[in-house]
């Protein structure tokens, strides 16, 4: 009887090894798909990246040639360096709105999460509340 045990002690043993290396085996696998999955991201990101680089330099070029445009017509009523200026003019004030707009969005006061604070401090109120009753 005593050989059974031993059998069945050894099987149990074996197949915890082989748990063991099932389961390095199965860690192995998932470390390789995360650095396959990983490695198609990081390409998908730079797609992205270089789609948008060239969408933006493609963008930039058409509006310089919208802005000629704009030049050339105005040009056809006054003179050319005077339609020039009114254009550049033009642009110049829409330029600096939208930075003075961007500039103060980016202002610390305007970054801050006003409505998840004032929750946090109703938060503490309330465990203040609830730590004092009991």
């Amino acid at each position: 009887m005593e050989k059974n045990t031993y059998r069945e002690e050894r099987s149990v043993a074996g197949l915890f090894s082989e748990l063991t290396r099932e389961m390095a085996s199965l860690v192995r696998h998932e470390v390789a798909l995360a650095k396959a999955e990983m490695s198609e991201k990081a390409h998908q990101a730079t797609t992205g990246v270089t789609s948008l680089a060239v969408g933006g330099m493609v963008t930039f070029a058409s509006i310089l040639v919208l802005l000629f445009s704009a030049v050339y017509a105005l040009a056809q009523v006054v003179e050319l360096w005077l339609a020039a200026l009114i254009v550049g003019l033009i642009v110049l004030v829409v330029g600096v709105v939208m930075l003075q707009k961007g500039r103060s969005n980016l202002k610390a006061k305007n970054l801050v999460p006003h409505r998840t604070m004032k929750t946090m401090r109703e938060d503490k109120s309330f465990a203040k509340d609830h730590i004092r009753s009991t």
